[in-house]
């Protein structure tokens, strides 16, 4: 059984507007605040803001499948790779969650000053997902503004770690001490040890029943393709 020390998570996921706050500020370009390898990536891919951004005459503009719309400045950051989070955090003196972390967050209830034994399967209880739990199944095709979803709530007032956007947390993916290999074939997830970060949660187009808080999924940090975001930590 791990020990995880006290920390403070963000109650939802970083927005738009904080983003472009990250590149007005010159963020992709202070190689400083880059990971060497996230480096390496950012100057080989180019980037100067997240993938399906651009910026139009009243501001910053996003790709949605095959139109052009006006950004949200409260909707999660989403596409975003590991490698920008990551660099984001370091900006702004935050961090990315751990696993461990962001499943406490999500799972686990008060209890006389400290953390109870009981351990949720979502964020609100054990009650399956419903449409005003959490953004799933696609129903809006696209994200929610993050102050929605209040019933998804966890114990501790975290919102949305179920649904809208997946999360990119700092930990490589690795089994779990007794890991065996049987479900659903070995070559699922064993060969993709120690070269991919865990993103938690699901997004607004995962199906309810792959939407839980000990789901892992698992992708390499260049990956913005997805429907990935990331919440931080303090210091």
């Amino acid at each position: 059984m791990s020990i995880v020390a006290p920390f403070k998570i963000a109650r939802a996921a970083v927005t738009n507007a904080e983003f472009a706050a990250f590149i007005d500020d010159g963020g992709y370009l202070a190689q400083g605040i880059w990971s060497p390898q996230g480096w390496i990536w950012r100057t080989k891919s180019g980037a100067q803001h997240p993938i399906y951004w651009q910026r139009g005459d009243g501001g910053w503009l996003r790709r949605h499948f095959d139109k052009i719309v006006p950004m949200e400045p409260h909707e999660p950051a989403v596409h975003i790779t590991w490698y920008e989070a990551e660099a984001f955090c370091t900006w702004a003196n935050r961090r990315l969650p751990s696993e461990a972390e962001w499943e406490l967050a999500a799972s686990s209830e008060p209890s006389g000053g400290g953390i109870g034994d009981v351990k949720r399967r979502y964020p609100w209880g054990d009650k399956e997902p419903e449409p005003e739990l959490a953004n799933l199944d696609a129903k809006l095709n696209g994200c929610a503004d993050v102050g929605a979803f209040a019933e998804g709530d966890s114990a501790f007032g975290c919102r949305q770690m179920i649904g809208n956007v997946w999360e990119w947390t700092a930990s490589p993916f690795y089994p779990f001490p007794g890991y065996v290999i049987d479900f659903p074939y070995k070559e699922y997830s064993a060969p993709w040890f120690g070269y991919r970060q865990v993103l938690k949660g699901g997004s607004w187009g995962t199906r309810r029943r792959f939407a839980y808080n000990t789901q892992r999924n698992f992708f390499q940090p260049y990956r913005n393709d997805i429907f990935a975001g990331f919440r931080t930590c303090a210091m």
